[in-house]
């Protein structure tokens, strides 16, 4: 059995111009010509135990509606929505607490309104204190707290007991970078234990890290689902997408789905890399010297032409990233048609592994400003130590150990 289904939940708000209309719908008395504003439509969602998923999509997606009617804050417009399991949620900064209240006070407040007895409380309240690392502010009225500070307190709450479903919406976001860091070690321990997390964030290497699952909201339907990486990219194309941009997903030899996108008024149209020898290869060797060239073919007048590149490594974190914006290399005025190539040398100071090249064209320092061609997964090569010693991680700094004993 699913720890939480969906099955076709809208949610719709409609517009009452005065009380009268609101009060005979109270009485099931409703008025078909009354503006409604659809904000979730037909979501059909099945999540397992265990599962962690990001909930993706710009402002208005239905995002934070979503996990509002799963909390049962909201209820939905038609549909029906089953949860076989504890929730957890920190769905807005301050989590309902009251201003006039000390943080020990709210956090007591808020787990006795979940359920807890007040003998589990009070041994919960110290490891609360201990963990939001706020000092003697945890007694002092929360009105006199920063928004750090009240994230804290929030997040140290909603996780002392452990829960059947974690919900977050943006709340990390708040926290300075320590914080951070504790409480997605806090999240990581939770998920070994069994906890399904549902979080809603825009930091991708955070999705990227904890999640094995994306959903991207689009106008209040869910518009793709699958991988976070694949999700992640194909929300980046999203974002630029222009009524003569095309987005277009291709499957690998690998079986990865590979995002492109661009209004193609240059466009890419051959990649390959070269190691310290000459040789084409998808192998290199820690450290050594590799050459990624680019065959590029102009089919419309460019003001501006700028090419950048990214290296990725197997779960899609970004190793490294430039474009000519920035090395002040920029092509002005390029008339078609054209063919330009471009290579880029680089030392590939990497750990062992498999990394991935992202290529784009754009007509300035980010491809928001106009997107030429943008391909992800353009080209996936192999890092291996041949003659290094061994380390881990994925970078190599070919450190010097120096000792001395007295």
């Amino acid at each position: 059995m699913s720890i939480l289904q969906l099955s076709s939940v809208s949610k719709a708000y409609i517009e009452y111009p005065n009380f009268r209309h609101r009060f005979l719908s109270w009485f099931g008395r409703q008025n078909p010509r009354l503006k409604k504003h659809l904000i979730l439509d037909n979501i059909n969602l099945s999540v397992e135990q265990g599962e962690a998923i990001a909930f993706v999509g710009q402002n208005g997606a239905g995002k934070s509606t979503l996990l509002k009617l799963i909390t049962g804050i909201l209820a939905p417009s038609t549909g029906n929505i089953q949860v076989n399991g504890k929730i957890s949620a920190i769905l807005e900064l301050g989590m309902g607490f009251d201003a006039n209240f000390s943080g020990a006070e709210n956090a007591r407040n808020t787990l006795s309104i979940m359920g807890y007895h007040p003998e589990q409380i009070e041994l919960a309240i110290p490891e609360i204190k201990a963990f939001s690392e706020i000092g003697d502010y945890f007694e002092q009225p929360m009105r006199i707290y920063s928004s750090g500070m009240q994230m804290r307190v929030a997040f140290a709450v909603a996780t002392t007991f452990q829960p059947e479903i974690l919900i977050i919406d943006e709340a990390l976001s708040v926290g300075d970078a320590y914080f951070q860091h504790k409480s997605f070690d806090r999240i990581r321990e939770l998920q070994k234990q069994g906890t399904t997390l549902l979080i809603v964030s825009h930091d991708k290497q955070a999705i990227q890290s904890i999640c094995n699952r994306a959903i991207l909201l689009d106008q209040g339907s869910i518009k793709k689902e699958g991988s976070p990486v694949e999700v992640m990219d194909y929300y980046n194309a999203l974002i630029v997408a222009k009524s003569h941009e095309d987005i277009v997903l291709k499957p690998t030899e690998e079986g990865k789905l590979q995002t492109i996108s661009g209004n193609h008024k240059a466009q890419i149209t051959e990649v390959k890399l070269y190691n310290s020898q000459g040789i084409e290869t998808q192998d290199l060797q820690v450290g050594e010297l590799a050459s990624l060239h680019i065959q590029v073919e102009v089919l419309q007048p460019i003001k501006q032409l700028v090419c950048g590149f990214m290296l990725k490594e197997r779960l899609g974190q970004v190793i490294y990233g430039t474009n000519t914006w920035f090395t002040e290399q920029v092509l002005t005025d390029v008339t078609e048609p054209q063919r330009i190539n471009y290579q880029i040398q680089f030392a590939a100071r990497l750990g062992v592994g498999s990394y991935s090249c992202t290529l784009a064209l754009t007509g300035g320092a980010t491809h928001l400003q106009e997107n030429y061609h943008w391909i992800d997964l353009a080209l996936v090569f192999k890092v291996l130590n041949i003659n290094k010693t061994e380390f881990i991680g994925t970078n190599w700094l070919e450190p010097k150990f120096i000792i001395q004993r007295d």
